[in-house]
């Protein structure tokens, strides 16, 4: 009887979601916040808005780099150039709205890969980088030059959207291979459309792009799964081997009897 309320006490426990401890945002989770609300603002045309978040978010950081030091000298540096462009995007009294809203993103993608530790926003840009090299890629093998400068200017837009983010979550060797790819490419423009062998450089980025995407996937698993999977992986273990230790007791008792039986 013990052994099936023991079996039904664990049933529930693994059937039940283990809650979520309520934890206070970050200081950089709200500086987070604050530059996604600067985006916003720009994606609205509410300019002098946007200025008065990124204001509020420089008071905000050179406080938090003053006082706590979370990031290290590079991530510094990045953030304060792709603020100060995001800046300049605020206050521009010419630049057209496709550059801000670029600008804004840059800068609210860096931030988002500082403050967060699985899953950063600029991988959600893949399709987008993929699908405009692929364009240009096709438009290479089959000789259209115009289509290929097109293309792959569209790519490298895009490509610089995520670079500063990139910086921050890859590997420094594996930046400075798509950098060379890419330089490459780019300045070897006219020759990659006729030459089929120099066209080889573009299926050589096509699967260092798809790696660098497809290793974020893997590297970025939510840390909260292994909990749930180690807990309930621990309740089986454990019901298990008090099955075994009470099937043990049980065999055991029913020798004896059957010794005093034999005896009897």
């Amino acid at each position: 009887m013990k052994i099936k309320w023991f079996l039904l006490f664990a049933i529930i426990i693994m059937l039940t979601p283990i809650p979520a401890f309520a934890e206070q945002p970050s200081t950089m989770e709200r500086l987070d916040d604050i530059s996604d609300e600067a985006l916003q603002m720009v994606k609205f045309h509410r300019y002098e808005d946007a200025k008065k978040m990124l204001d509020y978010f420089s008071d905000q950081f050179t406080s938090i780099t003053g006082n706590e030091k979370p990031l290290t000298l590079d991530e510094v540096r990045i953030v304060h150039t792709s603020h100060d462009e995001a800046m300049e995007a605020a206050v521009s009294p010419t630049m057209k709205y496709e550059e801000r809203i670029n600008k804004l993103t840059k800068f609210r993608l860096v931030i988002d890969a500082i403050a967060t530790n699985h899953q950063p926003l600029w991988t959600e840009m893949e399709d987008q980088i993929m699908t405009a090299f692929h364009q240009a890629k096709d438009a290479a093998i089959n000789g259209d030059t115009p289509h290929f400068h097109s293309n792959f200017n569209t790519f490298l837009s895009l490509y610089n959207v995520i670079y500063p983010s990139m910086k921050i979550d890859v590997p420094v060797e594996n930046i400075q291979r798509l950098d060379a790819r890419i330089d490459f490419i780019n300045e070897y423009r006219s020759q990659i459309v006729k030459d089929s062998k120099s066209q080889q450089e573009l299926d050589a980025l096509d699967t260092d792009l798809k790696n660098l995407f497809a290793n974020m996937e893997e590297d970025q698993a939510d840390p909260s799964i292994w909990w749930v999977i180690i807990s309930t992986g621990s309740i089986i273990i454990m019901t298990l081997s008090y099955v075994g230790w009470r099937k043990y007791q049980g065999d055991k008792a029913m020798r004896k009897d059957r010794s005093r039986d034999q005896k009897d």
